[in-house]
């Protein structure tokens, strides 16, 4: 069975079981100093203690986030409203030990982040991630929730979100547990608008946009249009949408200056919002909007067997990031492309980027996509006040996998006539319908129907369990794409920023292994103070030198280590970094047989 009970399931589990709901009721007595009160019934307990808590984590999200410290003034009741009494034995755990079955536990929430992780209260707008607000029984996560919102003095009142509905406009239910906490909703002053589609198997879809933003009608209608493009070419990388659940799938979109920058997915909707100060329809938000739907395939149905189900106690740690994430990034780029709203020569750059990021940062070139998304637990928006060695161990599983996926779709198209559309297809068919999970192996297996068992076995050897290098320059030229030196017979000795004092360039990051100034034995907080026995100051003096430089040549660096004056040599080197351009900029006429596979590549491909 899916992870989410069927809607008929659900409907009939609420019918029989109404009296062992769990329910919430939030008011916002306080919301001008975000704050909410809330409060969790729950009834015919057995008589032993009842375990209450905060989430760790929250769906879409890999790492801890400590949602606990924002609930405050916890307080239980029985069904008499009498106090009952009420342990904290834990930083977010809360203990009922007597009752006589029925509990209700008040607390305070205050919330000031709105975003896709966290939350915001405001009169005008109750923006919730649901981990990051609800207190939620342990040992209850098969039962029914119904939530109601009785909402504050100035706010509109329209609400988007993927629970289920009732009669009463303020009153929302969901299945269980894992369900309720991704469902995230947003209640305020929205506009609403809604376009149809028609899936595979003959059935209707209703996609929904509701904007939080200061714009007119008629220019929310044009930005659903644009929505509606990106929906189509997705729909077409899979050939259906999924079932989902009550027929709807919503983007909640917040494009204002009050919330924070962020993009969640989730299993019917998908939250987005993005601090712009003047959003007037723009088309730069929508590549979140392509990277999130992706998602309602990708992650939401096509589920890593690590992160099946979702742990809110804990930081998820899943091997597969690198394909939930990283193909999910590669996809989310060229559906822009796909959808007209990137040119090829501009899609030029993000192909740029990926090529970078596999063939020159450590995290790519000496470690494997799987070690990548272990890592998740400590870099998916994780917290912490200490320094850190990423640049020289960690690449995004995002761009690392996204790097992977451009090489296997190009060396598919070449190889075997097939595209990346056919691998995710068959996944989608071997997993994501049946709502399987997946593990690295089974991703093998599905690549080997596409293809063959050999083909299968070493891509996955080479770029998968291992980080062997991708030559790009011949995988991209057959689609009308040029890889070339970025800075040709260029002195270069690393890509580093400075910060230019009066005392001399500081050097405020990690310099990277492998590079001139790492090898040198330069690193992070140490001052270059002059090179060549000229002194440098500003970033701009220090280029206008290396622009005199050749590749070889050498340097005598004088800096600051810990207040005392050292000297080394850097030995320049020509700049590896590359460009990928299209071919027609190269200096060279591309094949009509090269444009047009570049077209059936990043062109369009839904049908109308």
């Amino acid at each position: 069975m899916n992870r989410y009970l069927l809607s008929a399931l659900a409907a009939l589990t609420l019918g029989a079981a109404h009296a062992q709901t769990i329910r919430y009721d939030l008011t916002f007595p306080n919301a001008v100093h975000h704050e909410a009160d809330i409060s969790l019934s729950v009834a015919q307990l057995p008589k032993q203690p009842a375990t209450f808590r905060m989430s760790r984590s929250s769906p879409g999200r890999y790492a801890t986030h400590e949602f606990g410290k924002n609930i405050y003034n916890v307080k239980a009741f029985d069904q008499n409203n009498q106090p009952l009494p009420i342990n904290r034995i834990d930083g977010d755990v809360y203990e009922v030990p007597k009752h006589n079955g029925f509990v209700r536990v008040s607390y305070t929430l205050y919330g000031n982040h709105p975003d896709g992780t966290y939350m915001g209260i405001d009169p005008q707008s109750i923006h919730l991630n649901m981990p990051a607000t609800f207190l939620w029984l342990k040992g209850y996560d098969s039962k029914p929730v119904t939530v109601h919102f009785s909402l504050p003095d100035g706010n509109a009142g329209k609400v988007a979100t993927q629970l289920v509905g009732t009669n009463d406009p303020y009153t929302f239910t969901a299945p269980n547990l894992q369900y309720f906490m991704d469902s995230p909703t947003k209640i305020g002053d929205l506009i609403i608008k809604e376009w149809k589609r028609t899936n595979a198997d003959g059935k209707p879809v209703t996609f929904r946009l509701a904007l939080e933003a200061a714009v007119t009608d008629s220019v929310a209608t044009a930005y659903a249009g644009k929505i509606a493009s990106i929906v189509d070419e997705a729909g077409a990388v899979y050939g259906e949408f999924p079932a989902y659940d009550y027929g709807t799938y919503t983007f909640i979109a917040s494009l204002n200056p009050y919330v924070k920058g962020d993009g969640m997915e989730h299993r019917n909707s998908t939250m987005i919002s993005s601090g712009i100060t003047n959003f007037n329809g723009q088309s730069r938000t929508l590549g979140v909007f392509a990277h999130e739907f992706f998602h309602c395939w990708n992650v939401e149905r096509i589920r890593p067997k690590t992160l099946e189900p979702f742990n809110f106690e804990k930081s998820n740690m899943s091997n597969e990031l690198w394909f939930a994430e990283g193909f999910t990034q590669y996809y989310g780029e060229l559906l822009m492309a796909r959808a007209g709203f990137v040119t090829p020569e501009e899609y030029a750059g993000t192909i740029s980027g990926l090529v970078f990021t596999k063939t020159q940062t450590p995290g790519a070139t000496q470690y494997t996509p799987i070690d990548a998304s272990r890592h998740a637990v400590f870099v998916d928006a994780g917290v912490s006040i200490d320094r850190n060695n990423y640049v020289n161990m960690f690449t995004s599983y995002y761009t690392y996998g996204a790097a992977v996926a451009l090489a296997l779709d190009l060396d598919l198209r070449q190889r075997f006539g097939k595209t990346l559309d056919n691998y995710m297809q068959a996944v989608w068919k071997r997993f994501g319908k049946p709502e399987v999970p997946y593990t690295v192996d089974g991703l093998q297996e599905v690549l080997a129907t596409v293809t063959n068992q050999d083909y299968a076995a070493a891509f996955f050897g080479k770029y998968i369990n291992g980080h062997a290098p991708i030559e790009y320059a011949p995988l991209l030229k057959p689609v009308g794409y040029t890889v070339k030196p970025a800075a040709p017979g260029k002195a270069w000795i690393g890509n580093l920023r400075f910060t230019d004092t009066d005392k001399g360039l500081i050097i405020p990051a990690n310099t990277v292994k492998n590079t001139p100034v790492y090898k040198a034995g330069l690193d992070v907080d140490d001052v270059i103070v002059s090179v060549n026995n000229q002194p440098i100051k500003t970033t701009d003096a220090l280029r206008s030198l290396l622009s005199e430089q050749k590749p070889g040549d050498k340097l005598t660096v004088q800096y600051q280590h810990r207040g005392q004056t050292r000297t080394t040599t850097i030995l320049t080197e020509e700049n590896p970094n590359q460009e990928v351009i299209v071919s027609e900029k190269a200096g060279s006429t591309p094949s009509e047989a090269d444009v047009s596979a570049r077209t059936k590549w990043v062109g369009p491909q839904a049908k109308h």
